[in-house]
């Protein structure tokens, strides 16, 4: 419980204060970075540019490309894992029926609906969160809302603080920015706080999914080890590597934007080792990648619906990434999707977390 404690306090401690520690170190003005709600666009975003997108396409494929190749080979018409012979709950149905209303008034303009349309998100997103633990529970007869329900409930509040901090971060690159929202600073914190709040249970909910499945089970129990993932020395490296990047990402967003995503796993991760804490990509050590593969691919299929339902809402946000901003899928420019990848491992970090912080287990 004091290493969870400890890990935690240091991440707020280290996300919080190397941007703004950086941007006031270099002269600039510290007020705009905490402006709330954020409504000031200031950062220069640098235009886009072939040969940045030629190179970190390339560098995304020829990452993703082995386990690409390991997932199809490892597919098998028998892919179920646990096969419980439960039929889809009634629950789910429910899910799903909430889900089709919440699409359709999310991409509607009905008069008599004004009031809630900014509002949208949160019932999409619940009825989305019930659905995908239904399908858990068809699969193996347990997911995490009927059975594991500290955590699952834990989750929401967590989620909630924890994208704040990716929103704050944002203030320093301003990758995106929200339209269709005119509220004063409660509100806005209010209703924000609570779309927020399904993120990890989102995330977590998919990756339960996702384990159910055999290409994930056969194709990543054993493969391609890691041990530097347990040694103190890189974990050292990788804390001052994501530090500095902190520091310099107000300075440089145009060149330090993606470590928005990578520098709190990396922070994680380090400070776990370094105090003899098992992590989440802990058993990379062992050849066992099936928890890091099945958080990254639900991040990414989260943000494929994240994507898909922001399009046509009125209470939306708009990217502007630099150097790579143009063939957007939905709002997202097509390579920034990369980015849901590590996301989705610090969100299993924090659930990690969470179970510690509660003594309670992530399985079901």
């Amino acid at each position: 419980m004091k290493k969870t404690i400890v890990t935690l306090f240091a991440l707020i401690v280290l996300l919080m204060g190397l941007p703004l520690a950086g941007v006031s170190l270099f002269g600039l003005p510290v007020g705009r970075y905490l402006e709330f709600p954020p409504r000031t666009q200031f950062v220069q975003h640098a235009p886009f540019s072939w040969s940045a997108f030629v190179v970190y396409g390339v560098l995304i494929v020829a990452v993703m490309s082995p386990f690409i190749i390991r997932a199809v080979r490892a597919t098998r018409r028998d892919d179920g894992v646990e096969r419980s012979g439960r039929r889809f709950p009634w629950w789910g149905w429910t899910g799903v029926a909430c889900g089709v209303a919440s699409w359709v008034l999310a991409w509607t303009r009905f008069s008599w609906f004004s009031t809630f349309q900014p509002h949208t998100f949160t019932p999409l997103w619940l009825s989305f969160i019930v659905t995908v633990n239904a399908l858990s529970y068809k699969r193996k007869a347990r997911c995490m809302m009927t059975h594991n329900r500290a955590f699952f409930l834990a989750l929401f509040p967590i989620s909630a603080a924890f994208w704040w901090l990716f929103e704050y971060l944002n203030r320093f690159v301003q990758n995106w920015h929200y339209a269709g929202v005119n509220f004063g600073a409660f509100q806005y914190g209010l209703f924000a706080s609570i779309s927020f709040s399904t993120v990890l249970p989102a995330v977590l909910g998919v990756q339960e999914l996702v384990l159910t499945f055999g290409w994930v089970q056969r194709g990543f129990v054993r493969w391609v080890s890691l041990p530097a993932v347990r040694s103190k020395t890189w974990a050292l490296g990788g804390l001052i590597g994501a530090g500095l990047a902190l520091f310099g990402i107000g300075i440089f967003p145009n060149a330090l934007f993606s470590m928005l995503w990578v520098a709190p796993l990396l922070i994680i991760i380090s400070i776990q080792i370094l105090m003899g804490e098992i992590h989440v990509v802990w058993g990379l050590a062992d050849g066992d990648w099936r928890e890091a593969i099945s958080a990254a691919c639900a991040a990414l299929i989260c943000g494929w619906f994240w994507e898909m339902w922001n399009y046509w809402s009125l209470a939306k946000w708009h990217y502007t990434v630099p150097l790579v901003d143009r063939f957007h899928v939905f709002e997202m420019p097509i390579l920034g999707y990369a980015g849901y990848l590590p996301f989705g491992i610090e969100c299993a970090a924090v659930g990690a977390l969470v179970c510690r912080g509660l003594r309670i287990s992530p399985t079901v």
